[in-house]
């Protein structure tokens, strides 16, 4: 399907309000971009998802010169690399949601594939979830981890930080970071229990 800038933005503005109004996301913490026309459109710096605007959103060419009054999030190496990986990401979204977070503390786990199948939905909707090594919000050794493991996962998990998510549209990848937080909540409680 492909959709015109007017609409990638709309949906755009409602996966961000829904995501803080339901609590998946908190003050500036997370990011969120699409593609169109070959120019990653990125929230801007500073950017709250509960009240993100058309014009918070800053344009960054793929050779990362940003062209926007808004300074981009100092995150969008991350989404540049997903979409150096595929040209059917159309966009990316990344936020520090509760238990994407609590399930990245727990040891001994596949770094390809951290989280565990006690339903199928996840692996219908995105597939794999990678495990990133902790490196420090923003710093180039953050993205030289996702770039080498990039390949290896179709979605991820940044280590202590929290999910990262391509998907075809902007709804696609809402779908999928809802699943793999889903996911994580399961999984999450489970451990606890003491039942997996």
């Amino acid at each position: 399907m492909n959709q015109t800038f007017e609409e990638k933005l709309q949906d755009a503005l409602w996966a961000a309000h829904s995501l803080f109004s339901r609590g998946k996301t908190s003050g500036s913490s997370a990011n969120l971009s699409f593609l169109h026309d070959g120019q990653i459109y990125i929230s801007a710096s500073g950017s709250c998802f509960g009240t993100m605007k058309e014009g918070d959103f800053t344009p960054v060419s793929m050779d990362g010169h940003s062209a926007g009054e808004k300074k981009p999030s100092k995150e969008w190496p991350l989404h540049l690399a997903l979409y150096q990986k595929s040209p059917h990401i159309g966009a990316v979204i990344h936020t520090h949601s509760t238990y994407s977070v609590l399930w990245s503390f727990v040891p001994g786990q596949t770094e390809q594939d951290c989280i565990p199948v006690h339903t199928p939905y996840l692996k219908m909707k995105l597939g794999t979830v990678g495990l990133i090594p902790y490196e420090t919000p923003g710093s180039e050794a953050l993205f030289s981890a996702l770039r080498e493991r990039a390949f290896q996962s179709d979605g991820y998990l940044l280590k202590n930080h929290g999910p990262l998510v391509p998907g075809k549209t902007v709804m696609d990848a809402f779908y999928c970071l809802e699943e793999l937080e889903e996911s994580a909540r399961i999984a999450w409680e489970l451990y606890r229990a003491g039942l997996a």
